[in-house]
């Protein structure tokens, strides 16, 4: 049962590298199946759908969510949730459906884009059940990936790596967070800390930001890999009170036996915009993510390398309160079962 890769959270490809140690070759595995700077013949649909497709919330809900506005950034979340109208379905609303398109690209190092032809175009839906069981189904360019939670253990799927179980339990998925689900937004940003005020496009924002804590950055590493800071900040418009960027941010370094470490600083930004009314709520039906990946360290020619890319998204419908909608529909595939993190979950050996 191969792990969660630690910087974009992808399945390690199942090729083998003899030699060497289980977390030595897991990561030179993914750098195979993932990387072009390294590795040119792979494609580039494969990186855009390992690191686009269905990423996750770098922090979970808390199971106690504070309700008192007894902080700056405690005030700021109610005004998000008055503004969305998400507190009137808290409650009633038990589950959503949302479609949407995506088309993705690579950029070249100046931050253009690559030639039309190159542009990938698809579709996702998404299934959530509350308060934390979700699937999420993307296609795009005639390749399908998947993910989801069943509420104790979240998994993903790609058609080159099969299924697989990821570490650190189970958090929200990071499409959700883009002004699609309101509700989740503010239990997510509940805990963070107002660090101040920034101008971003034509809003003056308020910034929350929230640092994943050691410890649990820890269960997400191993021997080789150690996620050193988790970071995501979220952009509210002091004009609207809504959400309208996030970004968040992972440094991983990398130390195989023998060889110097090296660095990957990974980050993710979405504009999100288009919010319109759906039963009385504001969800965003569009916005823009782009990614950097920068690989920097001893050893590393021209002292970082950079790869870029971009998603555009528009949402086409959204759902509440699903007719027929059940924990069975989000049971994971047979090999997550099979794996010793949804062992583990349940406190079985």
């Amino acid at each position: 049962m191969a792990r969660l890769a630690p910087l974009t959270e992808e399945p390690i490809s199942e090729e083998d590298s003899k030699g060497l140690s289980k977390g030595s070759h897991s990561f030179h595995r993914w750098l195979k199946s993932h990387l072009p700077l390294l590795f040119p013949k792979r494609s580039d649909l494969k990186i855009i759908l390992s690191v686009l497709g269905c990423p996750l919330s770098p922090v979970s809900i808390l199971s106690n969510q504070p309700h008192n506005v007894a902080s700056s950034a405690q005030y700021i979340i109610q005004q998000f949730r008055a503004t969305t109208g998400c507190a009137k379905i808290e409650g009633t609303v038990k589950s959503m459906f949302a479609s949407g398109r995506v088309k993705a690209v690579m950029m070249d190092e100046n931050g253009l884009s690559s030639a039309a032809g190159d542009q990938h175009k698809g579709c996702f839906v998404v299934w959530q059940l509350v308060p934390d069981m979700w699937l999420v189904e993307l296609a795009v360019s005639g390749h399908q990936i998947a993910a989801g939670s069943d509420g104790e253990v979240a998994w993903r799927r790609t058609p080159w790596l099969g299924a697989h179980a990821a570490r650190g339990g189970v958090r929200p998925l990071r499409r959700a967070l883009q002004g699609l689900d309101p509700v989740t937004i503010a239990a997510v940003f509940s805990p963070s800390e107002h660090v101040g005020e920034k101008h971003i496009g034509d809003e003056d924002c308020f910034v929350l930001k929230l640092e994943v804590d050691r410890s649990v950055l820890s269960n997400r590493s191993d021997s080789t890999a150690d996620i050193v800071k988790h970071v995501m900040v979220g952009y509210f418009s002091q004009r609207s009170g809504l959400l309208v960027y996030l970004e968040d941010s992972q440094l991983t370094r990398i130390q195989t036996p023998g060889s110097q470490a090296t660095f990957w600083e990974t980050t993710i930004a979405s504009s999100i915009d288009d919010y319109r009314a759906v039963d009385s709520v504001m969800i965003a039906h569009a916005g823009r993510t782009s990614v950097n990946l920068v690989r920097f360290g001893v050893g590393v020619k021209d002292d970082s390398v950079v790869t870029r890319m971009e998603e555009m998204w528009v949402i086409d419908d959204v759902v509440f309160n699903v007719p027929g909608l059940s924990a069975d529909y989000f049971i994971p595939p047979e090999e997550v079962k099979r794996s010793c993190f949804y062992d583990t979950a349940f406190g079985q050996h």
